[in-house]
Protein backbone atom coordinates (compact mmCIF):
# COMPACT_ATOMS: atom_id res chain seq x y z
CA UNK A 1 0.00 0.00 0.00
CA UNK A 2 1.11 3.44 -0.86
CA UNK A 3 2.55 5.73 2.22
CA UNK A 4 1.13 9.32 2.48
CA UNK A 5 4.69 10.78 2.09
CA UNK A 6 5.40 8.96 -1.26
CA UNK A 7 5.04 9.59 -4.42
CA UNK A 8 2.46 6.52 -4.90
CA UNK A 9 0.46 7.79 -2.48
CA UNK A 10 0.31 11.09 -4.40
CA UNK A 11 -0.80 8.89 -7.58
CA UNK A 12 -3.55 7.86 -5.94
CA UNK A 13 -4.58 11.10 -4.28
CA UNK A 14 -4.58 12.95 -7.66
CA UNK A 15 -6.49 10.00 -8.66
CA UNK A 16 -8.73 10.55 -6.41
CA UNK A 17 -9.44 13.76 -7.98
CA UNK A 18 -10.99 12.73 -11.13
CA UNK A 19 -8.93 14.86 -13.35
CA UNK A 20 -9.16 15.22 -16.96
CA UNK A 21 -5.84 14.21 -17.33
CA UNK A 22 -6.04 11.28 -15.86
CA UNK A 23 -7.36 10.09 -19.55
CA UNK A 24 -4.19 10.00 -20.85
CA UNK A 25 -3.10 6.39 -21.55
CA UNK A 26 0.38 7.45 -18.93
CA UNK A 27 -2.54 7.13 -16.34
CA UNK A 28 -4.84 4.25 -18.01
CA UNK A 29 -1.83 1.60 -18.69
CA UNK A 30 -0.01 1.51 -15.54
CA UNK A 31 2.74 3.81 -16.58
CA UNK A 32 2.23 5.96 -13.27
CA UNK A 33 2.43 3.48 -11.03
CA UNK A 34 5.71 2.57 -12.40
CA UNK A 35 6.86 5.95 -12.48
CA UNK A 36 6.04 6.26 -9.03
CA UNK A 37 7.32 3.03 -8.05
CA UNK A 38 10.65 3.81 -9.41
CA UNK A 39 10.98 7.00 -7.79
CA UNK A 40 9.84 5.81 -4.60
CA UNK A 41 12.39 3.01 -4.66
CA UNK A 42 15.06 6.09 -4.74
CA UNK A 43 13.92 7.41 -1.91
CA UNK A 44 13.87 4.02 -0.02
CA UNK A 45 17.65 3.56 -0.95
CA UNK A 46 18.00 6.70 0.49
CA UNK A 47 17.91 9.76 -2.22
CA UNK A 48 16.39 12.97 -0.94
CA UNK A 49 13.42 13.40 -4.23
CA UNK A 50 11.99 16.69 -4.39
CA UNK A 51 9.28 18.26 -4.80
CA UNK A 52 7.95 16.83 -2.04
CA UNK A 53 5.34 14.06 -3.44
CA UNK A 54 2.20 15.99 -2.84
CA UNK A 55 3.48 18.78 -4.96
CA UNK A 56 4.47 16.28 -7.77
CA UNK A 57 1.19 16.59 -9.73
CA UNK A 58 0.68 20.16 -9.06
CA UNK A 59 0.94 21.76 -12.89
CA UNK A 60 -1.54 18.82 -13.57
CA UNK A 61 -3.78 19.81 -11.01
CA UNK A 62 -3.53 23.94 -10.91
CA UNK A 63 -4.36 23.63 -14.59
CA UNK A 64 -7.04 20.81 -15.67
CA UNK A 65 -6.91 20.05 -19.26
CA UNK A 66 -9.87 21.93 -20.55
CA UNK A 67 -9.14 25.19 -19.18
CA UNK A 68 -5.29 25.19 -20.40
CA UNK A 69 -4.66 28.59 -22.79
CA UNK A 70 -1.40 28.41 -22.83
CA UNK A 71 2.21 25.83 -22.10
CA UNK A 72 5.58 26.26 -21.05
CA UNK A 73 7.54 22.81 -20.87
CA UNK A 74 10.71 23.08 -18.66
CA UNK A 75 13.07 19.87 -17.97
CA UNK A 76 13.02 19.26 -14.36
CA UNK A 77 12.53 20.20 -11.00
CA UNK A 78 15.46 22.09 -9.20
CA UNK A 79 17.72 20.43 -7.36
CA UNK A 80 17.94 22.41 -4.67
CA UNK A 81 15.48 21.68 -1.69
CA UNK A 82 12.80 23.78 -0.81
CA UNK A 83 13.02 25.63 -4.22
CA UNK A 84 10.62 23.14 -6.52
CA UNK A 85 7.00 23.15 -6.03
CA UNK A 86 5.69 20.97 -9.27
CA UNK A 87 5.63 24.10 -11.73
CA UNK A 88 8.50 23.93 -14.12
CA UNK A 89 10.59 27.23 -13.80
CA UNK A 90 8.75 27.97 -10.66
CA UNK A 91 10.69 29.10 -7.78
CA UNK A 92 9.85 29.61 -3.58
CA UNK A 93 13.32 29.36 -2.48
CA UNK A 94 14.67 31.80 -0.02
CA UNK A 95 17.60 33.16 -2.19
CA UNK A 96 18.11 35.08 -4.85
CA UNK A 97 15.78 34.24 -8.32
CA UNK A 98 17.33 31.08 -10.28
CA UNK A 99 19.26 32.49 -13.47
CA UNK A 100 17.08 31.65 -16.32
CA UNK A 101 13.67 32.24 -14.44
CA UNK A 102 15.27 35.66 -13.52
CA UNK A 103 15.76 36.28 -17.76
CA UNK A 104 12.56 34.86 -17.90
CA UNK A 105 11.09 37.32 -15.47
CA UNK A 106 13.01 40.41 -17.34
CA UNK A 107 12.04 40.01 -20.66
CA UNK A 108 8.19 39.39 -19.10
CA UNK A 109 8.97 42.51 -16.89
CA UNK A 110 10.31 44.99 -20.28
CA UNK A 111 7.46 43.39 -22.64
CA UNK A 112 4.50 44.62 -19.79
CA UNK A 113 6.37 47.51 -18.73
CA UNK A 114 5.79 45.98 -14.72
CA UNK A 115 8.57 45.64 -12.49
CA UNK A 116 10.69 43.04 -12.52
CA UNK A 117 9.17 40.53 -9.98
CA UNK A 118 10.54 39.61 -6.31
CA UNK A 119 9.24 36.57 -6.02
CA UNK A 120 9.59 33.38 -8.57
CA UNK A 121 6.46 32.14 -7.91
CA UNK A 122 4.59 31.21 -11.22
CA UNK A 123 1.40 30.07 -9.55
CA UNK A 124 -0.93 33.34 -10.86
CA UNK A 125 0.29 31.63 -14.46
CA UNK A 126 -1.20 28.19 -13.67
CA UNK A 127 -4.66 29.12 -12.70
CA UNK A 128 -5.03 31.38 -15.82
CA UNK A 129 -4.41 28.16 -17.95
CA UNK A 130 -0.65 28.28 -18.26
CA UNK A 131 0.61 24.53 -17.96
CA UNK A 132 3.87 24.52 -16.44
CA UNK A 133 4.96 21.34 -17.02
CA UNK A 134 8.25 19.50 -16.75
CA UNK A 135 9.78 16.51 -18.76
CA UNK A 136 10.34 15.24 -14.86
CA UNK A 137 8.15 15.49 -12.61
CA UNK A 138 11.06 14.50 -10.33
CA UNK A 139 14.52 15.05 -9.69
CA UNK A 140 16.89 14.38 -6.48
CA UNK A 141 18.61 16.59 -4.51
CA UNK A 142 22.03 18.00 -6.29
CA UNK A 143 21.66 15.42 -8.93
CA UNK A 144 19.63 17.93 -11.84
CA UNK A 145 18.59 15.58 -14.30
CA UNK A 146 18.16 12.35 -12.22
CA UNK A 147 15.14 11.37 -13.03
CA UNK A 148 14.82 12.09 -16.91
CA UNK A 149 14.87 8.55 -17.65
CA UNK A 150 12.11 6.98 -15.08
CA UNK A 151 9.47 7.26 -17.53
CA UNK A 152 8.25 10.59 -17.12
CA UNK A 153 8.74 12.10 -20.60
CA UNK A 154 6.08 9.74 -21.55
CA UNK A 155 3.23 12.24 -19.51
CA UNK A 156 5.07 15.63 -20.94
CA UNK A 157 4.72 14.07 -24.64
CA UNK A 158 0.85 12.44 -24.00
CA UNK A 159 0.03 16.28 -22.19
CA UNK A 160 1.16 18.05 -25.21
CA UNK A 161 -0.88 15.81 -27.48
CA UNK A 162 -3.85 15.90 -25.72
CA UNK A 163 -3.94 19.77 -25.36
CA UNK A 164 -3.26 19.93 -29.13
CA UNK A 165 -5.64 17.20 -29.73
CA UNK A 166 -8.64 18.23 -27.85
CA UNK A 167 -8.45 21.95 -27.03
CA UNK A 168 -9.51 24.87 -29.54
CA UNK A 169 -6.45 27.78 -29.47
CA UNK A 170 -3.77 27.46 -27.43
CA UNK A 171 -0.12 29.12 -27.29
CA UNK A 172 3.09 26.66 -26.98
CA UNK A 173 5.94 28.64 -26.01
CA UNK A 174 8.93 26.24 -27.01
CA UNK A 175 12.09 26.86 -25.34
CA UNK A 176 15.40 25.37 -25.89
CA UNK A 177 16.05 21.96 -27.74
CA UNK A 178 14.52 19.15 -25.38
CA UNK A 179 11.00 21.31 -25.34
CA UNK A 180 11.40 22.42 -29.29
CA UNK A 181 11.49 18.88 -30.26
CA UNK A 182 8.05 18.38 -28.75
CA UNK A 183 6.66 20.97 -31.98
CA UNK A 184 6.07 18.19 -33.70
CA UNK A 185 3.21 16.97 -31.34
CA UNK A 186 1.15 20.18 -31.89
CA UNK A 187 -1.60 20.67 -34.85
CA UNK A 188 -0.14 24.24 -35.88
CA UNK A 189 -3.00 24.41 -37.66
CA UNK A 190 -4.64 25.09 -34.42
CA UNK A 191 -2.42 26.27 -32.68
CA UNK A 192 0.65 28.72 -32.04
CA UNK A 193 4.08 28.05 -31.49
CA UNK A 194 6.52 30.29 -30.41
CA UNK A 195 9.85 28.85 -30.55
CA UNK A 196 13.43 30.22 -28.92
CA UNK A 197 16.26 29.58 -27.20
CA UNK A 198 16.79 28.22 -23.54
CA UNK A 199 16.34 31.17 -21.08
CA UNK A 200 19.51 29.76 -19.50
CA UNK A 201 22.37 32.34 -19.85
CA UNK A 202 24.48 29.67 -20.63
CA UNK A 203 22.60 29.31 -23.67
CA UNK A 204 25.67 31.35 -25.88
CA UNK A 205 23.46 32.13 -28.95
CA UNK A 206 21.31 34.11 -26.63
CA UNK A 207 17.82 33.78 -28.29
CA UNK A 208 15.81 34.37 -25.64
CA UNK A 209 15.52 37.52 -24.75
CA UNK A 210 13.94 39.90 -26.94
CA UNK A 211 12.05 37.14 -28.40
CA UNK A 212 9.06 38.77 -26.73
CA UNK A 213 7.04 35.24 -25.81
CA UNK A 214 4.30 37.24 -23.90
CA UNK A 215 3.14 39.64 -26.00
CA UNK A 216 3.02 37.39 -28.99
CA UNK A 217 1.19 35.18 -26.71
CA UNK A 218 -1.42 37.54 -26.00
CA UNK A 219 -1.92 39.20 -29.42
CA UNK A 220 -2.56 35.63 -31.06
CA UNK A 221 -5.35 35.07 -28.22
CA UNK A 222 -6.75 38.39 -28.84
CA UNK A 223 -6.57 37.72 -32.71
CA UNK A 224 -8.56 34.33 -31.75
CA UNK A 225 -11.04 36.63 -29.63
CA UNK A 226 -9.94 35.00 -26.55
CA UNK A 227 -8.72 36.60 -23.22
CA UNK A 228 -4.62 37.33 -22.92
CA UNK A 229 -3.17 36.53 -19.81
CA UNK A 230 -2.14 38.36 -17.28
CA UNK A 231 1.57 37.78 -16.94
CA UNK A 232 2.27 39.88 -14.86
CA UNK A 233 3.27 39.20 -10.98
CA UNK A 234 2.90 41.28 -7.55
Amino acid sequence: MPTDDSVAGALARFRASESPWLALPFFRDGSAERVAAAVDARREAGARVLPAPDAVFTALTLTPLDQVRAVILGQDPYPTPGDAHGLAFSYVGGRRLPASLKVILAEMAEETGSPMPVSGDLTPWARQGVLLLNAALTVEAGKAGAHLKLGWSELTDQAVSAVSAARPAVVFLLWGAPARQRAALIDRDKHRVLEAGHPSPLNRKADFRGSRPFGQANAWLAAKGLNPIDWRLG
